[in-house]
Parts: C-alpha cells; sequence; structure tokens
C-alpha cells in the first residue's frame, strides 16, 4: 500500500508541475517581404505591339486556340505592362482551320499516354470571316522575314487574312498604323530556315540569290536579303521614338522535332538481320566496284573511294540497327556512268544526322502492305525524313548570318534591346532553371517544347516573357526582374492542355 502512496503523490507533484508549464509555443512571425514597386523608367507601353511569326502569335501543340493565344509570350508580357492587347482569337480550343465549311488544318495535339495525337473533333474557326480590329499582336504563323512587308499577304497567308485591315495590307504597315509606343520583333528569322529543315533538306539554300520572289516554301533565305528586311523593319519601328526589344534566332534544330527519333531505331534478331543484310549484297558489291574503278581512272582519290565504300556499304546485326537512308550528297554513281545504273546514294543513318519527328510514324511501315518492304529497312527514308551534317550545316551558316545582322541592328539604335533567344535554347537542351522547374527541350518530358516538337508550351512562352522582361531592364533601366509580381510565375502556366479542353 505504501508503494501505491507514494506513486500517487509522485503523479500528483507531476500533474501539478505540468501545470506550471506553458505548452504554448509563441508564434513566430514570417520575415515580411518588402514589396518593391515597379519602375519603368519612362517608358510608354500604351500602345504595345509584337510583331513576329507563329512563336508570337502563340502557336503551340501544332495549332493556333484560344488557350494558346491567351498564354503567348505577348500576351504575357501586355500583362506586366499593363496595357490593353487584342488578340485576333480562334473561334475555339480544338485548333485548325476550316474554309468554307471545310477543315483545311487539323485540331491540335493532345498527350494521350504514349505520346502525341490529333484531337478527335472538328475545328469551327472559319477563314472567310474577316475580324474587326484593331489588334496588337502581329504574329503570323508561317511567314519568313520577307512576307511581313508583302503588300495583300493575307491571300497567301489566312491566318493574317482573318485579321488584315484590307486585302491589300502587309503585317508591317497594319503593325506600324498602330503608332507603337513599345513593340517586341522576334523569331524574325527562323522560318526562314525552319521551312527547309522540316522538309529534311530538300528545299534549296538559297545564298547568293537576292529574289525572294523566286523562292520556293522549304528554301533557306539569303542573308542579304533578311539584312535589308530586318534592318527596314526596326528602322521603321522606331521611327517615331518607339522603343522595342528583338530576339535572335535559335539554332532550330536543337528542338525537339530533331532529336527525339534516334538514328537507331531498329530492333532486329540475327536471323532477320541476316536475311536483309543478304538483300543488300548486291548493292554492296555494285559500289565497292564502281568506287573502285573510280578511284582506280583517278576520279577520286583511293582513300576517298575506301571512306564512301564503308559510308555507304548496308550491313544489319542482331540488336538495334540504323536506318537506311537516301544521301544526296554522296557521289551520284548513277549521273556519272549509266553502267552504275541501280546504285543509288544509301547509307546508314549515323548519330550525326537528325531524323525528323514525322519520321516516326513512317520507320518500321510497310510499303502497299508488302512485308518484304519495309521504310528504314529494306526500303531507304527519303531525303524528306532526315537531315544530314550538309543540312544542318547550311542551317546554322544562315542562321548565324541573320543573327550577326540581328546584333548588329541592336547595338547600332538606343531605341532597341537585344534578347538572346540562341542561348536560352542551347542552354535548354541540358536543362534550364525556371521558378522551382528544370525544363529542357525533350518532348512531353521537359516541359518547355510543345507535342509539335517546334513551338513552345505554355510555361515556356511565360520564360520568353521573362527574358524580354529582363532584357529590357538591362536596356532601359526598368525593374521588371525586381519588382513584385514584375515577372511570370512558372506555376501559372501549363506545360499541356487537357483533351476536354475545345
Amino acid at each position: 500500500m505504501k508503494n501505491y502512496k507514494y506513486i500517487g503523490l509522485l503523479l500528483l507533484s507531476i500533474g501539478v508541475a505540468s501545470c506550471d508549464v506553458n505548452n504554448e509555443l509563441d508564434i513566430i512571425e514570417a520575415e515580411a517581404i518588402p514589396e518593391v514597386a515597379l519602375n519603368t523608367n519612362g517608358l510608354d507601353f500604351s500602345t504595345y505591339i509584337s510583331v513576329g511569326a507563329s512563336f508570337t502569335a502563340g502557336y503551340t501543340d501544332g495549332a493556333m486556340f484560344i488557350a494558346a493565344q491567351e498564354n503567348s509570350f505577348p500576351n504575357i508580357l501586355a500583362g506586366k505592362f499593363g496595357t490593353e492587347f487584342i488578340q485576333p482569337l480562334m473561334s475555339d480550343n480544338i485548333g485548325g482551320l476550316v474554309y468554307g465549311g471545310t477543315a483545311v488544318q487539323p485540331p491540335r495535339f493532345y498527350f494521350n499516354g504514349a505520346g502525341p495525337a490529333r484531337l478527335p473533333a472538328t475545328p469551327t474557326t472559319e477563314l472567310t470571316t474577316v475580324l474587326s480590329g484593331p489588334f496588337h499582336n502581329f504574329g503570323a504563323p508561317g511567314a519568313k522575314s520577307f512576307h511581313l512587308g508583302v503588300s495583300g499577304y493575307g491571300a497567301l497567308n489566312p491566318y493574317f487574312g482573318r485579321m488584315a485591315s484590307s486585302p491589300s495590307a502587309s503585317v508591317l504597315g497594319d503593325a506600324l498604323a498602330t503608332n507603337p509606343t513599345f513593340f517586341t520583333l522576334s523569331e524574325i528569322g527562323g522560318n526562314d530556315v525552319l521551312g527547309y529543315a522540316l522538309s529534311g533538306g530538300s528545299g534549296v539554300d538559297q545564298t547568293g540569290n537576292f529574289d525572294p520572289s523566286s523562292y520556293g516554301g522549304s528554301d533557306i533565305t539569303d542573308p542579304n536579303v533578311f539584312a535589308s528586311v530586318f534592318s527596314g523593319m526596326v528602322t521603321a519601328l522606331t521611327a517615331n521614338g518607339a522603343k522595342g526589344v528583338v530576339a535572335n534566332v535559335p539554332y532550330i534544330t536543337d528542338l525537339a522535332n530533331f532529336t527525339t527519333v534516334p538514328y537507331n531505331p531498329v530492333p532486329l534478331d540475327g536471323a532477320t538481320a541476316g536475311a536483309v543484310s543478304g538483300a543488300y549484297a548486291p548493292y554492296n558489291g555494285g559500289i565497292q566496284q564502281a568506287l573502285g574503278y573510280l578511284a582506280a581512272v583517278g576520279f577520286i582519290s583511293p582513300d576517298d573511294a575506301a571512306a564512301e565504300i564503308a559510308k555507304r556499304t548496308i550491313s544489319f546485326s542482331a540488336g538495334q540497327n540504323a536506318v537506311v537512308i537516301v544521301d544526296e550528297d554522296l557521289t551520284d554513281l548513277e549521273a556519272l556512268n549509266p553502267a552504275f545504273a541501280g546504285l543509288k546514294q544509301y547509307r546508314h543513318a549515323t548519330a550525326d544526322d537528325l531524323l525528323l519527328l514525322a519520321s516516326s510514324t513512317v520507320i518500321g511501315t510497310t510499303v502497299g502492305g508488302n512485308p518484304q518492304l519495309i521504310n528504314g529497312v529494306t526500303v531507304p527514308l527519303a531525303d524528306n525524313w532526315v537531315l544530314t551534317p550538309q543540312e544542318q550545316a547550311s542551317i546554322m551558316t544562315a542562321t548565324d548570318a541573320y543573327n550577326t545582322t540581328i546584333a548588329a541592328v541592336a547595338s547600332s539604335n538606343p531605341n532597341i534591346a537585344l534578347v538572346d533567344f540562341k542561348g536560352v535554347l542551347t542552354e535548354a537542351s541540358t536543362g534550364i532553371q525556371f521558378d522551382g522547374y528544370t525544363m529542357t527541350t525533350s518532348l512531353v518530358t521537359g516541359g518547355l517544347v510543345s507535342l509539335d516538337g517546334v513551338h513552345l508550351t505554355a510555361r515556356g512562352y511565360a520564360l520568353m516573357a521573362n527574358k524580354i522582361l529582363a532584357a529590357t531592364d538591362a536596356e532601359f533601366g526598368s525593374n521588371f526582374t525586381s519588382a513584385t509580381n514584375g515577372l511570370a510565375k512558372a506555376g501559372d502556366y501549363p506545360t499541356n492542355y487537357s483533351a476536354m479542353l475545345r
């Protein structure tokens, strides 16, 4: 009993002692973050306009649609500028275009759990319906640099035709008619090489041809033509004292459209590999004989002949195999000698080749249902599915020339700031930070590039807007980058749109 008594007294004393202890922790006040007011340093954003092509328009997931336009980088900028910004909005969130009731462009892509797929819906935006302006977003998807000053361009580009002030209007003319006080001139030059890239280099490098009226849709614009057009646009836009930001041109081959499909996507077992290699044996033998003959007669050196024989020999093995492609930069043996008929410009792709995203829908399919005719294996991929190193070099050379012009124009005009989008895309190839997110150019998972492999996601356009604001600060002394809510926040913008959004 005594033991219980003492235990009871002990518990009582603990209870009394505990009543004297303050168990409530003092509230720790959160550190107040001081508000930083926006200082525009005298910049006049009262009439802000954007001039450019598809990126400016807000093109995303292979289409134009309302949500993408609302998340375009110019519309994000206008929100930060606190100015009215009117866009030629589409009729739906389906994407695609209709002409006279017939769909002429498909709906947007969505992620179906495996990859990009076209939305199973019917577009409703009628091209023959002309919208009432004035507008502030003069982004014209597909426009090359020299298109922007063409009178009557709406007849060639129906998207601009929907918003043109008249049938004879030009993009630049309508933009200037708004009397802008601030502008962005972005991705000028991108489409001057993009058409060539998306055609697998099937177009012509028009360097040296100063007549753009003679160019095809997939051709590379001559750098001198670009220089004349770009400098003229900047001169016109700043003539009345307007200030603006211009952007240089990234290496478009860094985009997911050109980096997603591997050069060696063909899995074969040993038996199949042996059979396919056997089918190419006559071709390999013919190549050796033809190039050996050309070396013997002095047409090419023995070393060059040996190197080209190695490059053109087609052989498969068990495991992953490189696709077979047509390479028009190889020696055209058939054109040299009728005896070489049938010796086409075939070779295996290498890691230096870039396969277009659309090639993934072709590789491994059969021709006419014939199981012996397999695209990329027994039937070489046509030139339009692949960018060879020589074609990539043409794109990079033109891009570098355009950027030299852009940098020179920007540095010579005190009303112009320059933003380095080329550097941004290069950094994003391995990972670029945006708030708490690491964004890359990888398709679907990277967060920067949309499902078409070329254009940006909404979050990517928000990053683009922030880079423009940072360039504005650096050149004109504003403080968007440090002001409270001066920049777009990554979490406010999606990386993909639901299939339910219509």
